[in-house]
């Protein structure tokens, strides 16, 4: 189908995007990469009268070191995040997550930031992103301001960004030396996970001193396992000991009940991907 008649601004600067997102305008949508939106517009599930495209800004694409962070552009596209040497060496769980996203087309095209604003909870980025403590730069009319993992992620496609505000970029806490893993289920290649389990562990003298796990499609938003995170700290690398820490990954989780599978068959499949993430990250 083709979309619905609007208008289009393609801004130079971040100030300029957010002008024209306060300009008063019933309907306004950003697109980055476009791969999400652009389907649905086709489909005439969303019309608005005016897109803002935010690919001519180029303080909004990169990867630099801040300290001991990695601040990674709201424009870089994933097939630069997969293969950016910093962030393979200090966030190895975004590079793991980020190399299965879709096909090789649209890892090019789109965005890390674009896929955390939409916040699909089947999506591949806000997991690992919630699990490395990421927090996320945000512009609005305001000024900026910066909003924790924990808070970005509300619902079903709905984050802490308000319809004038602009996600300029993320900041990644460095995890250098942690292993990592990306355990992924799918029905067929290149689709939405299923489920998928996020895990970075530092291991220590033959145990796990510390661990950040995270869930995919478990619920409305990705779910941060921060009880299983406790019960893995100081656990042996032994393939029992690990089971026996996230048996309970899935408990309080509220994951989708549908022709991919039901709710149990979910649950039952996050603790064989922990199990295996964990084990994979620490090398065992």
């Amino acid at each position: 189908m083709i979309p619905t008649a609007f208008d289009y601004e393609a801004p130079d600067t971040v100030e300029e995007a957010v002008r024209l997102l306060s300009s008063g305008a019933d309907d306004v949508k950003i697109v980055a990469g476009g791969q999400s939106l652009i389907p649905v517009l086709k489909l005439r599930l969303a019309g608005p009268e005016l897109l803002v495209d935010l690919g001519r800004i180029p303080d909004l694409r990169g990867v630099r070191e801040d300290g001991d962070a990695l601040v990674i552009g709201a424009m870089t596209p994933h097939h630069e995040v997969a293969s950016n040497a910093l962030v393979r060496e200090h966030a190895a769980l975004l590079a793991e997550a980020t190399a299965t996203v879709a096909d090789p087309q649209v890892r090019h095209r789109g965005t890390f930031g674009g896929a955390l604003a939409h916040a699909d909870p089947a999506g591949d980025l806000p997991a690992p992103a919630w699990a490395l403590d990421a927090s996320f730069e945000i512009v609005g009319p305001n000024g900026a301001r910066t909003v924790a993992a924990d808070d970005f992620f509300l619902d079903y496609f709905t984050t802490a960004i308000g319809e004038d505000e602009v996600l300029t970029s993320v900041r990644v806490p460095k995890h250098t030396g942690w292993g990592a893993a990306y355990e992924k289920f799918v029905r067929v290649a290149q689709q939405w996970s299923i489920v998928a389990v996020a895990a970075t562990v530092q291991v220590e003298g033959g145990t796990i001193a510390d661990a950040r796990i995270g869930l995919t499609n478990m619920g409305s938003t990705a779910v941060r396992a921060r009880a299983t995170e406790d019960a893995l700290r100081g656990v042996a690398l032994d393939e029992a000991a690990v089971a026996a820490a996230v048996a309970g990954v899935a408990e309080g989780t509220s994951p989708p009940d549908d022709l991919n599978g039901s709710a149990d068959y979910r649950r039952h499949l996050a603790g064989v991907l922990t199990r295996r993430a964990v084990l994979k990250a620490a090398g065992a």
